[in-house]
């Protein structure tokens, strides 16, 4: 279960319970966001990087969490891309990658070590070289991490073709010689944009040991993992090219998602932010003001993570689902989310739970104007009491009418689990 794949369709446990519990919608937060993004100077990536900007953003992403906290020189989701690539292919080409990833997994870690790079008697860059060589390093596990998350997308990459070409030829050194000049290049350009910037302040005021990259939450029944806690800040770091469009509804979810897993208070959240790669833009909230601006007014802090938990754990490991098995679970869960929705008072706002103002005239029905627009939206979608019966996913169908001599043919045979 993915809180990122929970988030891409409207219709799962997970969305339809953020939907309902950020009942002012991104709207209030991106326009927040937006006055907080105040710079015209973007960093493009140049010309060579074409399709692989993903892959650079996590090669950015991890270089600057190694800048205050090199705990985990290599990435989780990289060391299980390795173990993977173990089954890859069927003649031999995946123990080659295996191999080849577990000398990356070693020499990246004396790197990180060697260049001590969370030391903050250091600026957050080293000379151009060195900085050029990690580079390479991280976008060659960035390739790796990529099997964490699908083996098909996997094949897709220049490591893995390559590997697959000449299993015999594919070494360490083929493997650093992969990536683009400009691939590397926008890395770089990247980590010294975020040297003269309120990242490098930041850090500064930090200590590593106050530092977690990636943090992951204990207990949680979902897979997530944000790019950096810092002393109660949440960070979340993106690449993208065009920032102003950044605050969407799932990035705005996502965060939200982070804050309510660390139900156990792990990481003593107080605030939460996005640093933006290419602008050198960090924008932030205290958590008070992040949650008042998406609507989560129904409930506090501390309600609202017990509320998300039972979801998680009432869904059964299906709360990101885009569709159920049977009539019977679809019903269980449409249950769990009545039985789960925040209950408006008299007196109170249906919207925002909040009670109403006084009004001379006749008795008002929502609080603010903007919580009676939004409430058209919630009531079509089945949010609110009064709208249509709410769409859950249907269930899975079990059988599929070929036409006489069609196949289904199947990928596992190549890409295996």
């Amino acid at each position: 279960m993915s809180l990122v794949d929970g988030l891409r369709s409207p219709h799962t446990p997970l969305r339809r319970f953020l939907d309902r519990e950020l009942s002012a919608g991104p709207n209030p937060l991106r326009h927040n966001y937006r006055a907080q993004h105040r710079t015209d100077r973007i960093l493009l990536p140049p010309p060579g990087v074409g399709t692989e900007a993903g892959t650079v953003g996590t090669a950015i992403d991890q270089r600057l969490r190694l800048a205050f906290t090199a705990a985990a020189p290599v990435d989780d989701a990289a060391l299980e891309g390795i173990e993977r690539t173990g089954g890859f292919g069927g003649r031999g080409e995946g123990l080659r990658m295996r191999a080849v990833g577990n000398e990356l997994a070693v020499r990246l870690t004396e790197t990180v070590r060697h260049l001590d790079l969370d030391n903050r008697a250091l600026p957050i860059d080293r000379a151009q070289d060195e900085e050029e060589d990690l580079a390479r390093m991280l976008i060659a596990a960035a390739w790796y991490q990529v099997l964490a998350r699908t083996f098909i997308g996997f094949a897709f990459t220049p490591l893995a073709k390559v590997a697959l070409e000449d299993p015999g030829a594919f070494t360490f050194t083929r493997l650093l010689e992969l990536p683009h000049r400009d691939m590397v290049a926008d890395v770089v350009a990247q980590l010294h944009k975020a040297a003269h910037g309120p990242l490098g302040a930041l850090r500064a005021r930090t200590r590593p040991e106050g530092c977690h990259g990636g943090p992951t939450f204990a207990g949680a029944r979902i897979t997530a993992d944000a790019d950096l806690s810092v002393d109660g800040l949440l960070l979340d770091f993106k690449s993208t090219r065009h920032p102003l469009k950044e605050m969407s509804q799932r990035t705005a979810w996502q965060l939200t998602g982070y804050l309510l897993l660390d139900a156990a208070d792990q990481y003593r959240i107080d605030t939460v932010g996005l640093y933006l790669t290419r602008s050198g833009v960090l924008a932030s909230w205290p958590v008070e003001d992040f949650l008042a601006l998406l609507g989560a007014c129904r409930r506090d802090l501390t309600e609202l993570r017990g509320v998300f938990a039972e979801l998680l754990t009432g869904c059964h490991g299906q709360a990101d689902a885009p569709y159920f098995a049977t009539q019977e679970e679809t019903e269980r869960v449409r249950q769990l989310l009545e039985r789960l929705a925040p209950v408006a008072g008299p007196g109170c706002c249906p919207v925002c739970i909040q009670p109403l103002p006084d009004s001379s005239r006749r008795p008002r029905k929502f609080c603010t104007t903007r919580c009676r627009e939004r409430a058209q939206v919630l009531q079509r979608r089945g949010l609110l009491p009064g709208g249509p019966r709410p769409l859950l996913p249907a269930p899975r169908k079990q059988h599929l009418d070929l036409p006489d001599g069609a196949e289904i043919v199947s990928l596992t045979a190549h890409f295996p689990r």
